[in-house]
């Protein structure tokens, strides 16, 4: 699959295109997540983490650096912010490519995942009480359609909702941070977005 720079930009919605979103009946605050392509000799990798697991949400799974906007921050001010934070990733580091499609959780999130290519000269500090590790995972492994497994499951409320899961050497990696790379995957490959 083509995945080099320009392809990928292409694909994405351009920074300058982001307006606020309207807000929904009960509230989604904004978040924002960092999809962080850190440029290796072998291609592409995403950078990842495993959530601590004392968290009051989301404990223990593995996800893109990010969380909730601060008043006022647009979304690729959050994700580097974000990504600072948690893992000590260097702002300066990454060259904002754009935008993947915004994603409303059932946890009351709006999440606008920003696509950036990262140098890979870093050196991070994950901040151990919200990162219990940070690892990479090769982009073209993600962004196979063949690698994305579909299940049912039942939540705490009762319904039960399709989770898509992709996992990779002993990694689980599932549930919105799936969803996001599934989505991202679409935009990237799918028809021509508008």
């Amino acid at each position: 699959m083509k995945a080099d720079r320009d392809f990928i930009r292409s694909r994405l919605l351009p920074l300058e295109s982001w307006v606020p979103p309207e807000p929904r009946p009960g509230g989604h605050a904004p978040a924002a997540v960092l999809a962080g392509l850190i440029d290796r000799p072998e291609g592409f990798s995403v950078l990842l983490t495993l959530r601590t697991a004392h968290l009051r949400s989301h404990a223990g799974q593995i996800a893109l650096p990010g969380g909730r906007a601060d008043p006022g921050e647009r979304p690729w001010e959050t994700a580097l912010r974000e990504a600072w934070e948690e893992v000590g990733l260097d702002p300066q580091l990454v060259d904002l490519a754009g935008l993947s499609d915004p994603f409303w959780t059932r946890t009351g999130y709006l999440i606008t995942p920003v696509v950036g290519f990262v140098q890979p000269d870093f050196t991070l500090a994950p901040n151990p009480d919200e990162v219990a590790d940070v690892f990479e995972v090769p982009f073209a492994f993600l962004m196979d359609a063949a690698n994305h497994q579909s299940s049912q499951r039942e939540f705490p409320d009762g319904s039960v909702h399709q989770v898509w899961a992709m996992p990779y050497e002993g990694r689980h990696i599932w549930g919105v941070t799936a969803m996001m790379l599934r989505e991202l995957h679409a935009r990237l490959y799918g028809p021509s977005p508008v």
